[in-house]
Formats: C-alpha cells, structure tokens, sequence
C-alpha cells in the first residue's frame, strides 16, 4: 500500500479542545436574536402569526428567526464574511486548500465536481458503481466517460471499490486522453479504496483523481479512522455531512485538494457551485454544517466513545457466531485496505428471512431502523458520536432466528451474475438529449437507451444513456424488478415493461 506525505489530523492535535466555535451559525443567531421588523423574504417574516402560525407551532418560533434570505451583511455577504470563515475553518479541518457548503447534498457536490473536470478535458474515467447524481453530471458535462469496474461480493449484492491496476488499465484503454477519474471510497457498505496509490496512478496519466467519499464525512477526525482523501492526494472531495456526522438531511461539502490541478480546477468549482445551487440557500443547513465541522473538531471525546460503542457492537455480533459481520473480511479483496467501523454489514441468512423482510421485522416489529438491506444482509449505521445499542439488535435477531419459518432454509445466495454491458455507441449527453419513444421490453435489445438504469442491489448502472441494450441486460433487469425488494432506478414503471430508447 502506497501513502501520501503525512500531514497533522484535527482529531491528534491539541486544537480540537480550543477551536474557533462556529462563525456562520454564531452570526445567524446573533442576527435571529435582533428586534427586527421584516419587510423581505422569507414570507413568514421570522415572526409566528397569520399563516406562519403553522409554521411556528410545528417547528418552534426560533427556527423562523434563523431561517433568513441569501446576501445578508454580517452573515454571507463578502469576502471576510462569517460564512467565508466557515468555510476557510472547514478546509482546515478536512486538510483541503478550499471548501465549500453545498446545500444540495453530495449529489450537488458530484454533479459539480463532474462539470468542473469537465473543464480540464472531456475524456473520464469513471467507477461504474458511481452514485447516478455523477452519471447525471456526466451527462449536463458532455463527458466522454470510459469505466473501472469495482470488485463484486456476487453473494451478499456488494460493490467494493477498485485497484491501482485496474483504474490504470481503464486509462489505457480509453480511446482519449482521460484528464479526470471518479472513484468511490468508502463504499455503500465501508469498503475503503487505496486513495493515495490510486491518486499517484492517475496523476501520472496526467489526469485529476475525483473521490465520492459521500460516506466517509468522518474521516480523518480519529486517529483509528482512515485519513480525509483529501490528505491521501485526492483533488476533489465530496462528502456528505449529513450521512455519519451531525448536519442537517441535504447538507455536504466539496473539498478542493494541494495537487497539481488545484489551481485549474478552483475557478470551474466556484461556478459550477454558483450554477447548481439555489439562489435562496437554507441558512438552516449552512449553519448546521458550520456547527458538525466545529463539533467534529472540538469533540474529540464523543468521538472516542461513539467510536468504542462501535467497536462492543461489531463484539457482540461475532460473539455470538449466528450473524457475520461481512466487512471482517472485506480486507481480503484486493481493492479493500481498510474498513469503516461505522457501517455495520450483517449477515441475516440465520433467521431464514431475505434481507428485505428482516428490515421490515425489525421496523415494524422490534422499532429498529437499519440502512438498507440486500438478499443476504442489512446494514446497521451508527452515526459518529452517536450511540450504538448492539444488545437490542441481537436480540431482535436472535428472535427471528428462534421463530424462523418452518422447514425453511437459511435465505438463498444473492447471486449477482451481473450482464456485461453494451458497447457506448452515442455520447450520454447526445442520447439523453436526443428524441425518445418507450418500447416494449421483447422490442429493446440493439435500441441505444435514453436512460440510466440500475439495478438494487447492489446499484451499478448497468444501461447508460447512449448504450446499446443486450438480451442478457434486459433478462437481468426484469428478474431484478420481479424479486422482493429489488428496485431498478430510472425504470419507465416498477416491472420493466418497457425501455425509453433513442429514435
């Protein structure tokens, strides 16, 4: 395994016990405790009464009193502005040379970052098991996008990220010059990827390294966790906030790196960011990203003990033996170096149940809410600095196990014998642009798809818009949208009965 340069952790140094507060969210409520008559948005005037009566009495009269307009002097206006500090403390804390507050959680922060790169060229390398808000922004971008495949777990419906090798393989054969790779660390599931091998592969083809770390906010802040991408080489950085640490739902970052395409890139973000954000941002979730980066800093010690709790969790579970935590082996794949704790894969197979129905014992049943679920597991989520309650869980498991179906066997293999995909025949952005008609499903095969489509689990787009749709991707597709639980996004209607294809 290949390391960047070593650089201080905010969560080993002595100035998370005497950090700088929260200057956005303290300016928002100084600005909220003010006797002031409101003669502009928002309607309800920060004041309960009339129609904002309702308002007030579900929310609380002070969230009426932080919620203000955009361009507010001594809020967010200028240069030397509150949220200008914010953000300025925010890429301190996250290792970046800038940051910015995206409003429109991290599929805003994809769809810029693939915008951005866009600028720098349009030949990309893309992991096919990327987030579709990318796929989206490949397709506003133009982007010419070749792909790296992720390692796949067939059994349990899981997509782990991808090799050094591979992502250079996927350069080499891409018929241009790629000047951007997107890749995704950690996974759905808390695969990490070797981000600073993969940041030397890519920066040696000449091109910028893009990592979703939707999932992984709280790197970076222990010692025992791995360390931000951003440290690791990386040059631009999603991560979504609001997922494992404390900020508000529809809050992220985006996070510039120090590497070579830093300076090329900033001007492209910066408007990028201006292009997709609304002109009327929630200061509700700039303040609460505001306060997540000064509790993340300044709160080691709940860190540390959410981070034990996690710990005598994932202990309980191996003790008992009928319910495998699937990431304790997830290091044996070569595109996993490192775990996330926090992220809890459960092997359910022991109570005869799928997946899909254990999740919905375990909410309707026994009040507890898991992640999500595939044929062979659920995945638990303890959010960092939170609580985890292992003991409820295995008892609520251990139930079901008891009170299995009789004469059932453990829930059958997930097996995920995923269709090769079809040749890109016309640019994503042109085939999804272009004029369409909806199929039948036994008329698709050798029609170029209009859609991304994407079967869950495990979720990587198996058509792209400009792709030829096969027999065997059709057959796959239906099969998935028949089984409980299974879902394929961007589909036409639930069963797949049709295909929207270019003219």
């Amino acid at each position: 395994m290949t390391h960047a340069p070593e650089t201080t952790r905010p969560g080993s140094s002595d100035e998370r016990r005497s950090g700088p507060g929260a200057p956005y969210a303290a300016a928002l409520a100084m600005h909220a405790a003010r006797d002031t008559l409101s003669l502009s948005v928002p309607g309800h005037g920060a004041r309960s009464g009339g129609l904002a009566t309702g308002q007030a009495e579900f929310f609380g009269e002070r969230v009426l009193g932080l919620d203000v307009t955009m361009l507010m002097d001594g809020i967010d206006l200028g240069a030397d502005s509150p949220r200008a500090h914010a953000e300025r403390l925010a890429a301190e804390a996250w290792g970046a040379s800038r940051t910015w507050f995206l409003t429109g959680g991290s599929s805003q922060g994809n769809r810029v970052a693939a915008l951005a790169a866009r600028a720098l060229g349009p030949g990309l390398v893309m992991q096919r098991s990327a987030h579709s808000s990318l796929v989206d922004g490949v397709i506003l971008a133009g982007s010419e996008p070749g792909f790296v495949q992720p390692r796949l777990d067939v059994e349990h419906g899981i997509a782990h990220g991808v090799t050094p090798d591979a992502v250079a393989a996927a350069i080499a054969q891409h018929p241009g010059d790629v000047r951007a790779v997107v890749i995704v660390s950690p996974s759905y599931f808390g695969a990490v990827a070797d981000v600073a091998a993969i940041a030397e592969v890519v920066h040696a083809a000449g091109a910028a390294l893009v990592v979703d770390a939707a999932w992984g906010a709280h790197f970076g802040f222990l010692d025992e966790l791995p360390d931000a991408p951003t440290r690791l080489g990386a040059d631009l950085v999603v991560t979504s906030t609001h997922k494992l640490t404390g900020s508000l739902t529809q809050s992220a970052m985006l996070h510039l790196g120090h590497g070579p395409f830093a300076a090329a890139l900033e001007p492209h973000v910066e408007r990028a960011v201006r292009m997709t954000t609304s002109t009327s941002e929630s200061a509700l979730l700039l303040a609460s990203l505001d306060l997540d980066r000064r509790d993340l800093v300044e709160r080691g010690d709940e860190l540390a003990r959410s981070y034990d709790e996690v710990l005598a969790m994932r202990a309980l579970l191996r003790a008992d033996g009928r319910f495998p935590i699937l990431s304790d082996r997830f290091t044996e794949v070569d595109a996993v170096v490192d775990v996330d704790p926090f992220r809890i894969p459960v092997d359910i197979r022991a109570t005869g149940r799928d997946g899909y129905t254990v999740r919905s014992l375990l909410a309707r049943e026994h009040g507890i809410e898991v992640e999500m679920a595939t044929a062979t597991a659920i995945v638990a989520l303890v959010g960092v600095g939170g609580s985890a309650d292992g003991r409820r869980l295995l008892a609520a498991l251990a139930q079901l196990a008891d009170t299995r179906p009789e004469a059932s066997a453990a829930a059958a293999p997930g097996t995920l014998e995923l269709p090769a995909t079809g040749r890109l025949v016309v640019p994503p952005r042109d085939a999804y642009l272009a004029p369409s008609e909806v199929v039948p499903w036994h008329e698709a095969a050798g029609r170029i798809s209009s859609d991304s489509l994407a079967a869950y689990p495990p979720g990587i787009p198996n058509v792209l818009p400009g792709e030829e749709i096969t027999p065997e991707t059709i057959a796959f597709l239906r099969a998935t949208a028949t089984v409980p639980g299974g879902h394929v996004r961007g589909a036409v209607d639930e069963r797949l009965s049709g295909f929207r294809v270019v003219v």
